[in-house]
């Protein structure tokens, strides 16, 4: 197997990169890594699309939703593939995972914003809460790391703990849901203390020769 770096970016909390693997016979796969770390890639999509779609099967009317890390763009395609979404926010850290989005270095990225109903926001996603206006959004969907337990970026330990929840809860119309490498009884807990339900949901993924599984854990207003 190949593997051949086509974008990097050193942002004020370290390096962004992404690679291309390549192997005989088989598509060409985009992987997307922060400070070494691997965060995501083309090949293994399903639970990233799966925070979107088990949040919207859950309500009648997802007028609005907030989508929080833009990563490869997955779980916000399924957000806009619903045609019940009225408006959607994208929130994302990385200035330059938006410009190639924007420039085509990820392929599918140009077609993916050019979405009228989106609006696309660099910033932190705690900020973009607190700048909200209360109920502003039907779903929020939070992606920026890969859990508590392994984490990219060690300030994104607050995204999962009361503080900043309740700032989501206030914020949050309906449901909100948290991607997670890992079970995490404590995000679950936590939720749980600030929406008074918590619904965590596994997903088996094959990464590489690897059987892993990844979590999402779900809260209705």
């Amino acid at each position: 197997m190949d593997s051949v770096e086509i974008a990097r970016h050193e942002s004020p909390r370290g390096e962004v990169v992404l690679r291309e693997r390549r192997e005989d016979n088989a598509p060409t796969v985009l992987e997307l890594r922060v400070n070494g770390v691997f965060v995501m890639d083309t090949l293994e999509t399903s639970s990233e699309r799966a925070l979107a779609t088990a949040a919207l099967g859950l309500v009648d009317r997802p007028g609005s939703v907030l989508v929080g890390g833009l990563g490869l763009g997955f779980t916000l395609a399924e957000v806009l593939a619903d045609r019940r979404v009225e408006s959607c926010t994208v929130v994302e850290l990385e200035q330059s995972l938006v410009d190639w989005m924007r420039d085509g270095t990820i392929s599918h990225g140009p077609a993916l914003l050019a979405d009228e109903r989106l609006d696309v926001v660099v910033a932190d996603v705690a900020t973009a809460l607190a700048e909200a206006d209360d109920s502003a959004y039907d779903l929020v969907l939070l992606d920026v790391d890969n859990g508590p337990d392994y984490l990219v970026h060690d300030a994104n330990e607050a995204i999962y703990l009361p503080p900043f929840l309740q700032a989501a809860r206030r914020v949050t119309r309906q449901v909100l849901a948290i991607w997670s490498a890992a079970e995490t009884p404590t995000l679950q807990t936590a939720m749980t203390e600030v929406f008074g339900t918590c619904e965590p949901s596994s997903y088996d993924v094959q990464l590489g020769t690897r059987e892993e599984k990844y979590w999402l854990y779900v809260s209705r207003v």
